[in-house]
């Protein structure tokens, strides 16, 4: 008869393993001899090796009792069940490493691959990092809330940087970052921002958007607050008749070759 460390040595386990086996119920435990120690026999040996080889095998030890105690043909049909099951998981697992290493690049974290792309245009035109960064973050939120509708946003986004004003827009709002709120700058990128707006209202492109107003004021207060010259640069647009910037709409038509086209 074996002593349980001896029991582990022949099967090639651990002692805490034989325990924890009993704990769960895999391995029956022996009564106490009469000096108080447990003794084990072949049958003991044998069956912590079949043990063993199953968990080595990597099936889960709460499916090995039912496969120890299963029939040859109800054996096999078990191994094909786990069998499956860990293929669905080694799937599962290449798709989680793969999220992971898009993750290294550090805007895949909540951003589809559309934004990323469109993001990478906009470093091939020269914008700076700092604004780019701000643009990621407010992607970021909008992708949250139109995850459909997000790829046509951004095709939408790569037609616009067809125009070169669009693009002359980028490059001032990224150097206006830091600027004062009466620095010049300002007012060229309001000029460029109004004869972009007016164009767009002539083609009827400022129509119902998907957010609602508080995710709207949001956006727009992030914006405010990302450069001390944004609330200026708003108000001057204001003035003019513009109101807003995530959802921009035309307040009034009082400066030449701005009105409405008429209903």
């Amino acid at each position: 008869m074996l002593t349980i460390s001896r029991l582990a040595a022949y099967a090639g386990v651990t002692v805490r393993a034989v325990r924890h086996y009993h704990r769960i119920g895999l391995l029956p435990e022996p009564e106490r001899d009469r000096s108080g120690y447990r003794t084990y026999g072949a049958a003991a040996v044998v069956r912590l090796i079949r043990i063993r080889t199953l968990a080595d095998a990597g099936v889960p030890l709460a499916r090995v009792q039912e496969l120890l105690d299963a029939s040859p043909d109800e054996f096999a049909e078990g191994v094909r069940v786990i069998d499956k099951e860990l293929r669905a998981e080694i799937r599962r697992l290449r798709q989680t490493r793969g999220r992971l290493a898009r993750l290294a690049a550090g805007e895949h974290l909540a951003l589809p691959r559309s934004v990323v792309d469109y993001l990478d245009r906009l470093r091939g035109l020269g914008v700076e990092e700092r604004y780019i960064e701000l643009e990621r973050d407010a992607w970021i939120l909008i992708a949250a809330q139109v995850p459909h509708q997000i790829d046509a946003v951004i095709a939408k986004k790569h037609e616009e940087l067809g125009d070169p004003d669009t693009v002359r827009l980028y490059t001032l709002l990224s150097q206006a970052l830091d600027r004062s709120p009466d620095d010049p700058l300002i007012s060229e990128i309001a000029d460029l921002l109004e004869r972009l707006m007016i164009r767009a209202f002539a083609a009827g492109e400022m129509g119902p958007d998907p957010f609602d107003d508080p995710f709207v004021d949001l956006l727009d207060t992030t914006m405010a607050e990302a450069a001390p010259g944004a609330e200026r640069l708003l108000a001057i647009l204001e003035e003019r008749g513009w109101r807003g910037w995530t959802r921009i709409e035309r307040v009034r038509g009082d400066r030449p070759g701005t009105e409405p086209p008429p209903s």
